[in-house]
């Protein structure tokens, strides 16, 4: 039986150079543009602990996926994206929820405004995130290759992501 190869994923050093480049311009600029949108819509001390939470759940996801023997791929760097994408709306989630609380007690202590804040989106953001890890639960023990890579990096990063949320970004300001 003849045999013929439909494709084949051989990166070159010059490409792989190039795509390493082009993902750390895209995210740092993204991440730029998150702190101007975030000043502009609130203050800049929300925008600065969105930034930091989501540069941690995507340094902590990638780190775990490596330590575990994963290889950093466009897949990974895709899935490491999303997972920002994810844990930034839940962050705007609960600062709009400190927003509106603010105006409503505005003699309220700061601190106690945040924790009022988590407590009232704490259900929604755990039932988001339960929902979306079965789905990309089943997506990494049912497919292969590039897709599994994907699924692994943003289970990590969901549950990685949902804590920074409640824990970090409030935390922060």
């Amino acid at each position: 039986a003849k045999m013929d190869v439909g494709g084949t994923k051989i990166v070159g050093a010059h490409v792989g150079s190039q795509f390493r480049t082009s993902a750390i311009v895209s995210a740092i600029l993204s991440l730029l543009g998150v702190i101007c949108y975030l000043a502009f819509r609130f203050e800049f001390k929300y925008g600065l602990a969105a930034v930091i939470a989501v540069i941690h759940d995507a340094i902590c996801a990638c780190g775990l996926y490596v330590i575990f023997g994963g290889r950093i791929n466009p897949s990974v760097i895709a899935a490491l994206m999303t997972i920002v994408g994810y844990s930034l709306n839940d962050t705007i989630v609960i600062f709009d929820r400190i927003r509106e609380m603010k105006e409503l007690s505005p003699d309220m202590k700061f601190a106690d405004l945040v924790n009022a804040a988590v407590n009232a989106t704490l259900s929604r953001t755990l039932l988001t995130t339960l929902t979306t890890v079965l789905v990309v639960a089943t997506i990494m023990l049912f497919s292969g290759g590039d897709i599994q890579n994907f699924a692994t990096v943003m289970f990590m990063g969901l549950f990685i992501g949902t804590y920074s949320t409640i824990f970090i970004a409030s935390a922060f300001i």
